[in-house]
Order: structure tokens, then sequence, then C-alpha cells
């Protein structure tokens, strides 16, 4: 089940008004991990948000960062850069980044890219949050 907007430990991030085609959204967990939920396309035209976002959210220096990416319908090139970058500021703050409940789309571009290597990627989200 995911939450709701109106749950109150489901905010969006400064700055990630949504973008048609890509909502960003991000909760705290218990653990201080934060949990980045994307729906939508991750590609050229609807990111122009969402690197200021992850980049913010990187820069609070979280207990860990799990990007959800259950709700993303398409992933162009530009979409696999954003996770890439996203993975490189984390690794350079010494924060886990992980990908979790990753569309097939995604899977898809990950795998014939050879990016799928880089990252850890988990089933769920409760699966990738820190125990």
């Amino acid at each position: 089940m995911r939450p709701s907007d109106s749950d109150p430990g489901h905010t969006a991030l400064a700055g990630a008004a949504p973008t048609p085609g890509l909502v960003v959204r991000s909760r705290k967990t218990r653990s201080g991990a934060v949990v980045c939920s994307l729906a939508g396309d991750l590609d050229i035209e609807t990111l122009d948000q969402a690197p200021r976002t992850l980049a913010a959210l990187v820069a609070r220096r979280p207990a860990a960062v799990v990007l959800d990416l259950r709700d993303v319908a398409l992933c162009d090139s530009s979409g696999l850069n954003l996770l890439l970058r996203t993975r490189l500021a984390a690794q350079r703050e010494g924060l886990d980044l992980s990908l979790a409940a990753v569309a097939p789309t995604v899977i898809r571009v990950l795998e014939l890219t050879g990016a799928r290597t880089v990252f850890t990627i988990h089933d769920s989200v409760e699966e990738a949050l820190p125990h």
C-alpha cells in the first residue's frame, strides 16, 4: 500500500512540484533513511525539477536513500543519467543508495546499458531499508 499525499509522513520535497509526466515524493523512515518515489516518465521532457530535488535529498545526508521506481513508465538516457548522477552524489557523501521495486522498463534500460551492475537493486522498498 502506498502512502497517500495526505499522509503526514509522506511529503513532497521542496522544489518537487509535479512536472508533467513526473512526480517526485519522499518520506523519511524511522531508521532515518529516505524513500524517494518517482512516478511517471524519466525522460528529457520531464526531468526539469528532479535533478535538483534528488541532489537536495542527498545533501541532507540521511541514513540511506532508497529510490522507489515501481511507478516509472518510461526511462530514456537522460533518466538513466539522473540515476547514475544521484548514485555518484550519494557515494561522495558516503551514503548507501538503493533502487527498489524497479519497473520493468527501467530494468531493461539498466540491463541494456550495463548500468545494472553499479546499483544495489531490491524487489521492494521494505527489503531495501536498513534494518
